[in-house]
């Protein structure tokens, strides 16, 4: 199975630095669902990003490699942060979240992105370029 295609990006504000240059979106009920579940880790190398919305917390059922996440609340402010989330765990849920980013591992670390970080994410509709 293979993710959405991307259709934008993740950008820290704050930090300066790219999150996701390649993003996807899940914005239905089945594709929050669905996640990451049976992605191969070659397919979510770095760059590439998963925006679950809505979304209060995430899981790692069905996955074969680490995560980190980001959980968003409706400016794009970083309110909880999780670096390299095995696989088969349950994160923890957030009720003031809006969405949760999901991002290859290490990317916290090497953006150095925290909470209260602001993260501008830039999404194209279809039919644009």
């Amino acid at each position: 199975m293979s993710l959405p295609a991307p259709t934008g990006s993740a950008f820290n504000r704050t930090r300066g630095a790219y999150l996701a240059t390649e993003l996807s979106v899940a914005g239905t009920h089945w594709s929050r669902f669905l996640g990451l579940m049976a992605t191969a880790a070659n397919e979510f190398s770095a760059g590439r990003g998963l925006w679950i919305t809505p979304s209060h917390g995430v899981h790692t059922l069905a996955m074969r490699f680490p995560i980190d996440l980001i959980y968003l609340d409706n400016d794009g402010v970083v309110l909880h942060a999780e670096s390299e989330l095995r696989p088969w765990r349950v994160a923890p849920v957030r009720r003031k979240a809006a969405s949760v980013l999901e991002l290859p591992p290490n990317t916290l670390r090497a953006t150095q992105t925290g909470i209260g970080d602001r993260i501008e994410i830039s999404v194209r509709r279809a039919g644009q370029s």
